[in-house]
Parts: structure tokens; C-alpha cells; sequence
């Protein structure tokens, strides 16, 4: 049989929650400050993100952000309008279009991860935290 929930095990998943909601609604905000729908910073961030090895094609971002491959499209289109990201085909295989940051891109984003990551550094503390208060079985 499971164990009870204990009190402290909803207060913590409670402000776990909370923190990792004000985190987004931060970044969303610091995004559109500097000019991005915040879609648009996950996808760059995807972009420039992604594990050594691992090609930036539609698939693999629209997996990265949990779209639809013509959302992902058509967030591509309009990134590529600004002049934020390119797509090339890959010259061994003409079927698969890889993406990639122009230098207008990367330097929009930098922007905004600098600031989200000095915030994570600021006050990711109470994020760690929580995490640490749900991982730890005080039930024992």
C-alpha cells in the first residue's frame, strides 16, 4: 500500500509550482522586453542548446519545444523573416533542413539568457529547495 502524502510533501510540489511558474512568467516578460514572443527565445535557445552531436532539424526542435512539426514551421518562418535563423539542407541528404542562428539571433539571445541565467543564480536557491524537499522520503 502507498504511503500517505504528508503536509510537507504538498507544501513543497505546492511551491515547487509556484517557482517554476514564476520563473517562465519572468522570462517570458525579460523575452518581450527585448523584442521576442517567448516561443520565439525557446526555439534559439533550442537552437543553441542542443547536445554536442545532435542536428537542429524541424523534428528535433518542434520535439524540443513539444510542437507540431507546422507550428514549428511557422515559428521558423517568422524567426527567419527578422533575419534571426537561417534554414539550409543538408548537402548529403537534400530531404532534411537543418537550422541555424545568424549572428542577429545569437545576439538576441544572449541578451535574454544572461539575464535568465543570472537570475536562476540569484534566486535559484529556493528552486533547488524544493526540489530537495520533494526528493527527500521523510516518510522513512
Amino acid at each position: 500500500m502507498a504511503k500517505e502524502i504528508t503536509s510537507a510533501e504538498y507544501q513543497a510540489l505546492a511551491e515547487l509550482r509556484y517557482l517554476i511558474r514564476k520563473f517562465v512568467g519572468e522570462g517570458d516578460a525579460v523575452a518581450r522586453a527585448a523584442g521576442l514572443e517567448p516561443q520565439q527565445y525557446l526555439l534559439l535557445l533550442a537552437i543553441r542548446g542542443l547536445p554536442e552531436g545532435e542536428e537542429a532539424t524541424i523534428q528535433a526542435l518542434a520535439d524540443r519545444l513539444a510542437l507540431k512539426h507546422h507550428s514549428m514551421v511557422e515559428l521558423i518562418d517568422r524567426l527567419e523573416v527578422h533575419g534571426y535563423l537561417r534554414r539550409s539542407r543538408r548537402r548529403d541528404d537534400r530531404r532534411r533542413v537543418l537550422v541555424s542562428l545568424l549572428p542577429k539571433g545569437e545576439k538576441l539571445l544572449e541578451q535574454v539568457a544572461r539575464h535568465r541565467i543570472s537570475e536562476l543564480r540569484s534566486n535559484g536557491t529556493a528552486l533547488v529547495k524544493a526540489i530537495g524537499d520533494l526528493l527527500e522520503d521523510r516518510r522513512v
